[in-house]
């Protein structure tokens, strides 16, 4: 009874003053323990406990998805991460993180006006001079939020003086919940990191610090004011790319205003090429901060008299696509993965600074008057600043890839603690990297023929966590940012899958790489000189990489391929075979 009443107390308390933070930490302690006894007692050729390992590997899956689930918040976020790798996991673990990507729940209204509150001392009416009663001389506010992740959600308003604007507000638990979060992360991968010998914890004080950054919007304001600097001074982009203002006064830590867009996010491909209804010489709406049309204001006063909290205020803006609703943008997708592919390269090559999450929900895409794309980058709470002795060894590690100069791969990556350069350039590329000795393949099959199936699927993985190890082999260099721009890579890479490989990634990638060492302010000029010889030389080699793109682009228009990623993505899946992963499915899948 005593028990009983005890942990009732301190549950009611944990939910009331922690939201549930407690909670959450006990129901993670718990399951890892569980997890972890289970993959040490049963973690074999013939398990004890289970029908098979892959039987091992589902239960756990489900296990860790469910908990990431159930606790939500900053856990959604981190198994994100994880199901944007997820491809290196088993197959078990790739269906169930799919699932990550759905939309989190969105916070009751009475929550995001309490965070207002808090941040700022005053209502949302006075904040952001709205009335929810109808008078025609305020602005308005949606009280349904128009998107919601795992730490926030956006509100669309228009503010007195008829600007349109996405709020965006932090959860209300949030803040109570991320020290408790990163702290369990922390004790539960320093546990697996002794138990399973893997050398993970070093990664962990980087990573947390970034998800920790996530969760402050002013952050998030900077970096998006710093992007947008970069953006406008690069001839390259600045007519290419947009990044939405800031509105500073109407901002605060778990409060971000910005400018609100329109525009077809990238992963509705068939509104990006239908054909455009719209006038000859006539953008998209809000195309490079062009001034939106105003709503009808009977409407709008109508709407909110009714005081429906779901209803919705903004004006839907799509007489682009015709009477009929068949149009489009009439946009190429060769103009939109190329800027986009600029963008991501420019960042890490030549700026060293990187937006880390550009999935495809972060992108919209408008069309300029030209009839060319201008691609919107949203959500800045992610980037990792890369120094510019690191970035120029990068540019180097790049070019070094794509002329097969084994001796420079080598000695950057044992720079970096790498023991395994086989490995690690593959995994760069997103494609097998055939211009070293293959030494990686030729060991992982060593000793493994003619053995029983669960034996060899058992040694593979086992061999694959050696792989990993030779990865991060020394953690004191290894530089940690290579972890988020990896994931920017494959996000992009992704990207260019989806929309049917139409641009030739890898080139264009290596080629900002290469220039980048030419324009880098960093370098004195003699160094840059000699870095555009170089350059020139480098460019006669990119045509074999074009070579492979074409061929791929032929097979496509023939129905006997998927273009040039998707044939990468098989070369990767029969390699990764010797591995011990099963590379079955898309990066954006689910």
């Amino acid at each position: 009874m005593y028990l009983a009443l005890g942990t009732g107390v301190l549950y009611g308390v944990d939910r009331h003053f922690y939201a549930s933070s407690i909670t959450r930490s006990a129901r993670t302690f718990g399951l890892g323990l569980i997890v972890a006894l289970d993959y040490k007692i049963n973690f074999r050729p013939n398990p004890p406990l289970a029908a098979s390992i892959p039987a091992l590997h589902a239960r756990n899956a489900e296990r860790l998805a469910g908990l990431l689930q159930s606790n939500g918040g900053l856990y959604l976020k981190i198994g994100q991460a994880i199901a944007m790798q997820s491809a290196v996991l088993p197959p078990e673990f790739q269906k169930m993180f799919a699932k990550m990507f759905d939309d989190a729940p969105q916070n009751d209204w009475k929550d995001v006006e309490q965070v207002i509150r808090e941040d700022f001392g005053k209502s949302p009416e006075e904040v952001f001079g709205v009335s929810f009663s109808g008078d025609p001389d305020k602005g308005v506010m949606e009280r349904s939020a128009r998107a919601s992740a795992s730490v926030a959600q956006v509100h669309w308003a228009r503010l007195q003086d008829g600007t349109e604007v996405a709020i965006k507000v932090q959860k209300k638990e949030i803040a109570d919940q991320v020290g408790w979060d990163l702290w369990s992360f922390k004790v539960v991968t320093k546990i697996y990191t002794y138990w399973f010998d893997l050398p993970l914890y070093s990664l962990v004080p980087f990573i947390t610090e970034r998800l920790m950054l996530e969760t402050d919007f002013v952050n998030e304001a900077d970096n998006a004011e710093r992007m947008g600097r970069l953006v406008a001074g690069e001839p390259r982009l600045r007519d290419k790319v947009y990044v939405p203002k800031v509105y500073r006064d109407l901002s605060s830590p778990r409060v971000m205003t910005a400018e609100w867009i329109e525009g077809v996010r990238l992963w509705d491909k068939e509104h990006l090429t239908k054909p455009w209804e719209g006038r000859w010489r006539q953008g998209s709406p809000g195309c490079h901060g062009a001034a939106l049309d105003p709503p009808k204001q009977e409407k709008v006063t109508e709407i909110v008299r009714s005081n429906l909290i779901d209803e919705r205020l903004k004006p839907d803006r799509d007489w682009w696509k015709g009477k009929d609703g068949q149009g489009g943008l009439g946009l190429s997708l060769k103009d939109v993965m190329t800027t986009m592919i600029d963008l991501f390269s420019a960042q890490m090559f030549l700026w060293g600074w990187v937006h880390c999450d550009p999935h495809p929900g972060n992108i919209f895409i408008r069309r300029l008057p030209s009839g060319k794309p201008e691609l919107v980058l949203i959500d800045h709470g992610l980037y990792v600043h890369m120094k510019p002795d690191f970035r120029h060894q990068y540019c180097l590690f790049w070019k070094s890839l794509m002329t097969f100069d084994n001796k420079t791969l080598g000695e950057i990556v044992q720079g970096w603690g790498i023991n395994n350069a086989d490995i690690f350039a593959s995994a760069t590329l997103m494609r097998p990297y055939t211009g070293g000795d293959n030494s990686t393949s030729a060991e992982i099959r060593k000793g493994l023929t003619g053995k029983e199936q669960q034996e060899r699927a058992y040694e593979m993985q086992q061999k694959m966590r050696k792989g990993i190890k030779d990865i991060l082999a020394d953690e004191k260099k290894w530089p940690q940012e290579l972890i988020f721009i990896g994931r920017n890579l494959r996000i992009v890479q992704g990207n260019n899958q989806f929309l049917g490989s139409p641009v030739n990634r890898i080139k264009i990638t290596g080629n900002w790489a290469s220039r980048s060492l030419v324009d880098s302010p960093d370098l004195s000029l003699s160094q840059r000189f000699k870095n555009l010889g170089n350059h020139l030389l480098f460019k006669f080699v990119l045509f074999g990489s074009d070579v492979y793109f074409y061929a791929a682009k032929v097979k496509q228009f023939f129905g006997a391929g998927g273009g040039m990623e998707d044939d990468m993505e098989l070369q990767m899946k029969k390699i990764a075979k010797d591995f011990g992963v099963e590379l079955n499915h898309g990066v954006f899948e689910g």
